[in-house]
């Protein structure tokens, strides 16, 4: 009869003091990002930050006529409001750059020459007097522009936009592109802009 045969037994083998420090490191940072989650999202329920918006407030057309050659020369002047509705937070924008179109062409680039700042529940206004250079027209713009003169309305088309930046203690600083695509109406008989929404604020 073969004798009984013993059980030995073994211990687990020893956790590594590495994987001890690592493992707490993770769970030392794992609750940092909860607390900093619950951090940004209280802030923001107290701050409620709200995103700047760029928009055209006023404008008038002095001059909008061709020649007998079919050369257009147009003046206009065009007021582009930055407005920071933010409470507690100042906004900066930079890369400001609207392109003014009339009939597919290029007519004039509104933009500033550095960075600026709104203070909180602020705007600041940028008023824009263009005369454009002289425009030749094919003989399609030419009955174009008898049309617009004979129902007394011509519009332009704005596009382009600028970058905006807001920044309020823990909740960081967030940017935010701020874009205008719209048209501008006026009646050329007397140059009176025709209002209408030209906004970067959600509809």
């Amino acid at each position: 009869m073969a004798p009984p045969q013993r059980l030995i037994y073994r211990p687990p083998p020893r956790t590594h003091f590495l994987w001890w420090c690592a493992a707490i490191l993770c769970s030392l940072l794992s609750i940092a990002v909860i607390i900093a989650g619950i951090v940004i999202f209280v802030g923001y329920l107290v701050i409620h930050p709200r995103v700047p918006v760029i928009s055209v407030v006023d404008a008038h057309l002095f001059h909008f006529n061709y020649d007998g050659a079919g050369v257009l020369v147009t003046q206009i002047n065009i007021v582009v409001r930055s407005q920071n509705d933010n409470m507690k937070a100042h906004a900066g924008f930079s890369n400001f750059n609207l392109e003014l179109f009339f009939d597919g062409i290029r007519i004039a680039v509104l933009s500033t020459a550095a960075p600026y700042e709104v203070k909180k529940n602020s705007s600041v206004d940028f008023n824009y007097d263009y005369t454009s250079d002289p425009i030749p027209l094919s003989p399609e713009q030419m009955e174009d522009v008898d049309a617009f003169l004979k129902e007394d309305k011509v519009r332009f088309d704005l596009k382009g936009g600028v970058r905006a930046r807001w920044r309020v203690g823990v909740l960081g600083s967030v940017g935010f592109l701020c874009s205008l695509n719209c048209q501008l109406r006026f009646h050329p008989a007397n140059g009176t802009y025709i209002s209408r929404r030209c906004s970067s604020r959600a509809k």
